[in-house]
């Protein structure tokens, strides 16, 4: 499970004593700006204090991770490889005018299909098209000896892929997306075919279907085609196996080392089984300074939310800043005890939670260049339940934002938020506040609650993702507000949690609909939770003015009245949520999504895109990585040296070049 920015990028935030931790003075982190992205670089703080070995540990895991780049890019849709190839082609040979508009124009193209990973918007998933006329691209084609027939209309043509995944209530949306998943299948076929294998007495269920393509063949057999070496993407994971072999033979420790055979294992035969015992594995680490994540991970992407895309990541563990969320998994039981949800639902013993704060090393696959702020691992819901879990808090990357956000002379917080008392609170608790809901959601929200027996993981279809995000947010939320947290040493006072209930509520009412064309409707699962949350705390609380709509200067505003009030919504919500997922009401879940989370007021959408567009700011954000090099001395390997390049375009190329394997 994964948490994204929660807030359009722009709103700058600061810790609890106003300023900005670990700073780099100087240091330029917003490197490229186009369309609606602007591209960061982060730093690695803690990089020099490593040890050589495991720097060198660091750095086979990364490769391996950045190996798997191609497998994403297939993943999201068949077509994709044979865009980026074409347009890599001609960025690297074209020798006519590089200064023209057209050309600019098809630069600009070209940095969003590598920021997407893809010919469709890497959070909004529509298809996206070249400003350049398609005669112009033609022409470039034509520069770079290209014959492709079907190319253009692949890059031009509407009524082709038009939706990575799609969300539609009408039509077969297994058929409808763009993703490479299914080949040849109905949704109905797809369910059935699953229904038929799987056992739901199983007390250690296998997470079906998550490293395969489902296929039907010519003649009419549905099968599973698995990712593995010697199946579909054999290439990219036999060097993804190459790199986990030098990362295990320099491990930390010895679970680091049996977990790195297990997962090399599974890449080789796609059992998993296997997969579930590297899972196992993986969360009995928790002492290591390094970490990792390799693997077909995260189903957002899947309509049907089975198949898994394919995710790295490496990261350094923050000792200091890790405190705090020790404090959370050390007292992990006291919260699902004290969870407003029915007891039912509550887990009776709590294992092996493990947090902490970390810095990422590397990004890759379906974390780069946009990355989560926050992940908690694995998803399988009975290894959390008998082994528990790994809950991670990515410190470098939400003060980047935040750093980043300082280098512009506006933000979203002076135009959104109505007051003065707002802008106050959220300057002096918005960083801390935001970076503790991270960790409540990733450390407790997501492993919190169980299952009723019986009921699949897979029960709520393609409203699962939006849901589950929504369980842990109000997990997050809820305890914010709780005297447990001052307690505890986590909150500074029992002031700071309303700056993230504001700023929660505006987000979600308001500002993240930056990020969505006029018109459309609200489909990203995060974003999709935000608005269900706020929307039907708005709504639940209208009586009272729990939350209230404020007009000022023809301008909207959503302001909180009674935080205590909003609290005993967000447990009222938090309960029922739980009751849907323990119980699997599919029904009662579809009622909730479409009746608070997709559908966008357009008045209000049109107002907050053009205040949003006044400040001339980027609604995305995503990052470039540091380049980790080997330093030799008389042809050994002395030292590796991390290298802040702020180049995007050429990271890009780079990587198109070196980790190509399809």
């Amino acid at each position: 499970m994964i948490i994204l920015l929660g807030t359009a990028a722009g709103l700058s935030s600061c810790t609890g004593n106003g300023t900005p931790e670990n700073k780099e003075e100087g240091f330029k982190y917003t490197v490229d700006s186009f369309a609606d992205i602007k591209v960061m670089r982060y730093r690695i703080p803690g990089w020099e204090d490593l040890t050589l070995k495991q720097k060198e540990y660091a750095y086979h895991l990364a490769e391996a991770a950045k190996y798997g780049r191609d497998i994403l890019w297939d993943q999201n849709c068949k077509d994709n490889l044979r865009v980026r190839h074409a347009v890599e082609t001609i960025l690297d040979n074209y020798d006519g005018d590089r200064e023209s508009q057209e050309f600019k124009d098809f630069t600009v193209y070209a940095k969003r299909l590598f920021f997407s990973n893809g010919i469709h918007h890497h959070y909004a998933e529509d298809k996206f098209f070249p400003d350049c006329p398609r005669e112009y691209f033609a022409s470039l084609l034509k520069s770079a000896d290209i014959e492709d027939d079907g190319l253009l209309d692949i890059i031009y043509n509407p009524e082709i892929w038009p939706q990575r995944r799609s969300t539609s209530t009408e039509g077969d949306i297994v058929k409808l997306s763009a993703v490479n998943f299914y080949e040849g299948v109905t949704r109905e076929e797809v369910e059935k075919y699953y229904a038929g294998i799987m056992d739901p007495k199983d007390p250690e269920p296998i997470s079906y279907g998550l490293n395969t393509k489902l296929v039907k063949g010519e003649d009419g057999v549905i099968r599973e085609l698995p990712w593995k070496i010697g199946g579909i993407y054999s290439p990219a994971i036999e060097k993804i196996t190459e790199e986990l072999a030098k990362a295990q033979a320099v491990a930390e420790n010895d679970i680091q080392s049996r977990a790195l055979g297990i997962l090399i294992d599974y890449y080789r035969t796609g059992d998993l089984r296997k997969w579930d015992e590297f899972n196992i594995e993986w969360v009995k680490d928790t002492l290591g300074t390094v970490d990792f994540i390799n693997g077909f991970i995260e189903d957002y992407n899947d309509p049907l939310g089975r198949k898994a895309s394919w995710e790295g990541y490496v990261n350094i563990k923050d000792a200091a800043a890790s405190a705090r969320t020790e404090i959370l998994s050390a007292n992990a039981q006291w919260f699902e005890d004290n969870s407003p949800v029915d007891p039912r639902f509550r887990k009776k013993t709590v294992k092996g939670i493990s947090a902490k704060v970390i810095n990422a090393v590397c990004l890759a696959g379906d974390s780069y260049p946009a990355t989560p702020i926050g992940i908690n691992l694995p998803n399988a819901d009975w290894i959390r339940k008998e082994h528990g879990s790994k809950s991670v808090t990515i410190s470098n990357i939400t003060h980047t934002y935040d750093y980043s956000a300082e280098e512009y002379p506006t933000s979203t917080l002076s135009e959104f938020a109505y007051s003065r008392k707002e802008i106050e609170l959220e300057k002096k608790y918005g960083t801390i506040a935001d970076e503790i809901h991270t960790d409540l959601h990733e450390c407790l929200g997501h492993g919190s609650g169980q299952l009723l027996p019986g009921v699949s993981t897979t029960a709520m279809g393609e409203y699962a993702s939006a849901l589950e995000e929504a369980r842990a947010d109000l997990f997050g939320l809820y305890y914010c507000a709780d005297p447990k947290m001052v307690e505890l040493g986590i909150m500074p006072d029992m002031e700071a949690y309303k700056a993230q209930y504001s700023n929660y509520i505006r987000n979600g009412l308001m500002v993240q609909f930056t990020r969505v064309e006029l018109g459309r409707p609200n489909t990203e699962a995060h974003m999709q939770n935000r608005k269900l949350i706020s929307e039907w705390c708005y709504e639940k609380g209208a009586a009272k003015k729990v939350i209230e709509k404020k007009v000022r200067k023809g301008k909207t505003y959503f302001v909180v009245n009674d935080y205590e009030a909003l609290r005993g919504l967000f447990a009222e919500l938090l309960a029922e949520i739980q009751r849907i997922k323990s119980e699997g009401d599919f029904q009662a879940g579809k009622q909730l999504i479409e009746t608070y989370a997709v559908n966008i007021d357009p008045k209000l959408h049109k107002e907050v895109l053009e205040r949003y567009e006044a400040l001339q700011l980027k609604p995305y954000g995503g990052f470039i990585n540091p380049d980790i090099r080997p330093v030799l001395e008389n042809g050994e390997v002395v030292d590796y040296k991390v290298v802040y390049t702020d180049d995007y375009l050429g990271q890009m190329l780079f990587y198109g070049k070196k980790y190509a394997t399809l």
